[in-house]
């Protein structure tokens, strides 16, 4: 009879065009602390050491940003999906801003925790 292995594969799901999370692999010391933070288990340790971790199920992100935070290199990158992204409106001008748009204001009471 033929042994019977059991073996468990990490297969990344395909990145939405919207890209939740990107990680930096030239920034990113593969230290896992990501994975450990992560409430809906999106980021996964890459089963080879010293590689950055894999985004397994990008759709499931919950843009919480424990991963941001826990990041100790920044290297990784938050992408809110467009409904989610915060907008303002300038009183004297009537101009609006998006957050971590290109036209923000330098100093704004919003300062984004990620991009």
């Amino acid at each position: 009879m033929a042994e019977i292995q059991n073996k468990a594969y990490l297969v990344p799901n395909p990145i939405a065009p919207t890209h939740t999370v990107t990680i930096d692999a030239k920034k990113c010391i593969a230290c896992n602390k990501c994975t450990e933070k992560c409430r809906m288990q999106t980021i996964m340790p890459h089963p080879e050491k010293g590689k950055p971790p894999l985004l397994i199920y990008p759709d499931e992100c919950w843009f919480c940003g424990l991963c941001v935070e826990a990041c100790p290199k920044g290297a990784i990158t938050l992408h809110y999906p467009i409904n989610q992204r915060l907008f303002f409106k300038r009183k004297t001008t009537g101009e609006v801003f998006r957050i971590d748009g290109p036209n923000a204001p330098a100093q704004s009471y919003f300062k984004p925790p990620v991009g």
